[in-house]
């Protein structure tokens, strides 16, 4: 399987893609976008490009559609008077080299063994470049990330399960020379179908070529570690039942569908680091009475008036809560309020937060307990999680690409787009 699962280098693919045949009229216009010309040959320099760079299906269409993209992005820098200069363009050029281990001459004479012209490695660069420069100036002062979003998103990563194992199935599509369009084509139509598991494993039957195709390409569990690294994000990706997108591997195309998953809960993600308040009171009733009007935890101290300094706030892990409060807190909401009878007195509670210790950790969140009361022993093992400041920038970057994805859509809208 060590075969189907390693990928291209780009480096390699270089050498790989053959020279499309040129219309007779290379430099005759395909569309107009915005009264600008984008001729025939561009496209099939932009396809070639494309495929160069680990897309070996691109059709012209979608090469098409990616230089009308380069035209929007292009013309939204030149509204806000934004020019590459040829010092920051050249900069780009050897980035984007340098992903391939090669400078960018290296970069740009292995493009022209290719039949790909250096202005077309130059023209997809530059509007990238532009485009990075309008949507700093545009969509990233209009983007904020609230520190309870940060909270939200770190709570969502605690308590979702370390992935250990997976159980999937493979349908290995044969690409030999000349006919890995189609073979990419129907790795295409498989994964768009959105099968189940057993239609996934009649697929696999039809048309894989693994060994395992006689079992509807199932194998056994599967160790997350064992897969190669560039597979595990994909693997991880995926819920029960998907299917991912084709891989493009040397002589194949490859599906892979995920069937069931095992996972562990982080150690400490189950215990919580509970803030809330607490008030004692004569009697049931006025604990009663005290609780129905208050609205928050803020609250409760302009209800109780003068006897504000008597409440009782503190942030602790939960073994540290006396028992009776604890079980009343253990029902409730936050800012609700709750009574603890004695007998011969009774507290108002109040919940005013609850998280999970570890997020409540890396929050620094302040505790009224002392060092060694369980709070450190409540959060074990931060370095399994990301940092609150790598949460916030996957968070902001989330926001940052939706934004351009919009804005990107609003030039279309606006653009003039005809075909001669």
């Amino acid at each position: 399987m060590r075969h189907f699962l390693s990928g291209l280098a780009v480096a390699a693919a270089l050498a790989a893609v053959p020279a499309p045949i040129l219309a007779q009229n290379p430099f005759e216009p395909v569309i107009y976008i915005n009264n600008a010309a984008i001729t025939r040959y561009e496209v099939a320099q932009r396809q070639k490009f494309m495929q160069i760079l680990g897309a070996p299906g691109t059709t012209a269409e979608e090469a098409q559609q990616a230089l009308v993209d380069d035209r929007l992005r292009n013309h939204a820098a030149r509204q806000l008077g934004i020019v590459p200069t040829e010092e920051g363009l050249q900069n780009g050029l050897e980035e984007f080299a340098g992903r391939a281990g090669l400078s960018a001459a290296e970069f740009t004479a292995a493009l022209e063994r290719a039949g790909v012209e250096p202005q077309a490695y130059r023209d997809f660069v530059s509007a990238g470049l532009v485009w990075r420069s309008v949507i700093r100036e545009r969509v990233v002062p209009r983007i904020k990330v609230s520190d309870a979003e940060v909270d939200q998103e770190l709570r969502r990563v605690v308590e979702t399960p370390i992935l250990s194992r997976v159980l999937i199935s493979e349908l290995i599509i044969p690409a030999p020379p000349g006919q890995e369009q189609q073979a990419l084509n129907l790795g295409r139509q498989i994964a768009g179908a959105n099968l189940s598991s057993d239609e996934f494993e009649a697929a696999a039957r039809q048309y894989s070529a693994a060994e395992s195709a006689q079992s509807g390409g199932r194998l056994a569990w599967v160790n997350i570690d064992n897969l190669p690294p560039a597979l595990r994000p994909i693997i991880s990706g995926l819920r029960p039942g998907q299917t991912t997108q084709p891989l493009t591997v040397e002589g194949a195309v490859v599906l892979f569908h995920l069937r069931d998953s095992q996972g562990t809960l982080r150690p400490g993600a189950t215990e919580q680091v509970i803030d809330y308040a607490a008030l004692r009171l004569a009697s049931v009733a006025e604990a009663a009475a005290l609780a129905a009007r208050t609205r928050s935890c803020d609250d409760l101290y302009v209800q109780t008036g003068q006897a504000a300094p008597q409440v009782r706030r503190q942030t602790v892990p939960q073994g540290a809560i006396p028992a009776l409060i604890g079980q009343r807190l253990a029902t409730m909401d936050r800012d609700e309020a709750g009574v603890v009878d004695y007998g011969n007195g009774a507290d108002l509670v109040m919940l005013c937060s609850r998280q999970p210790a570890l997020v409540a950790d890396m929050a620094e969140v302040p505790t009224t307990a002392l060092p060694d009361d369980g709070v450190e022993a409540a959060v074990p093992d931060t370095n399994a999680l990301p940092t609150r400041e790598a949460v916030r920038d996957e968070i902001f970057n989330r926001k940052a690409n939706a934004a351009a994805e919009a804005y990107l859509a609003e030039l279309r809208a606006e653009a003039l787009i005809r075909r001669p």
